[in-house]
């Protein structure tokens, strides 16, 4: 009988996607052995409803430009499509669904933490899911979950920032990326 298959969930809003996620990506798949790692956009966040994102089919379009040729990447629309806010219980269930029987890793990005206890049902999410903390920085949050580490710096409000400011964002993420924000004028002032 063959182990269970592991299966990574890396949701997020994606506002845009960088290479700090794709490399954090990488790194929780090789650490932790994942067969694969789904990227899945938020259609609307229950925890930025303050600033609305960039569409989440915009979104969507931008992750999968960022991961693909990626052999064990994927990518689900699943809270795109999804009406309201978009819980990750409901994400978690949904998957268990289509891997029965995987170990299901919960990739969740350090900047989380602290509203994690607001999270709806995050108790029992925790008893279906194996969180994993994905630390983009060196001062590591004790939050009792396993953590996967890299110092990268790069962050989608810096992004977003930089281009609304008009300075290049080139080398912060995949160039096909940075060629969906310029086709669609995304993050500009004007």
């Amino acid at each position: 009988m063959n182990p269970p298959q592991k299966v990574g969930l890396y949701g997020g809003s994606f506002d845009p996607v960088h290479h700090g996620h794709l490399i954090l990506a990488r790194e929780a798949m090789e650490t932790l052995g994942l067969d694969r790692v789904i990227f899945i956009p938020a259609g609307v966040s229950p925890h930025k409803l303050d600033r609305p994102p960039v569409s989440p089919a915009t979104r969507l379009e931008m992750v999968q430009a960022a991961i693909a040729g990626e052999e064990n990447f994927f990518w689900d629309d699943c809270e795109v499509r999804r009406d309201g806010p978009s819980f990750a219980i409901d994400t978690v269930r949904l998957m268990m669904g289509r891997y029965p029987g995987a170990e299901i890793f919960f990739l969740i990005g350090e900047d989380n933490l602290p509203a994690l206890h607001t999270w709806k049902d995050v108790e029992t999410l925790r008893g279906l899911a194996r969180f994993v903390v994905l630390a983009r920085g060196t001062g590591v949050t004790e939050s009792g979950f396993d953590t996967i580490g890299r110092s990268v710096d790069i962050s989608s409000t810096d992004i977003r920032n930089r281009i609304a400011s008009g300075m290049s964002v080139r080398y912060l993420l995949p160039e096909s990326v940075c060629s969906l924000i310029s086709l669609h004028r995304l993050y500009r002032n004007d």
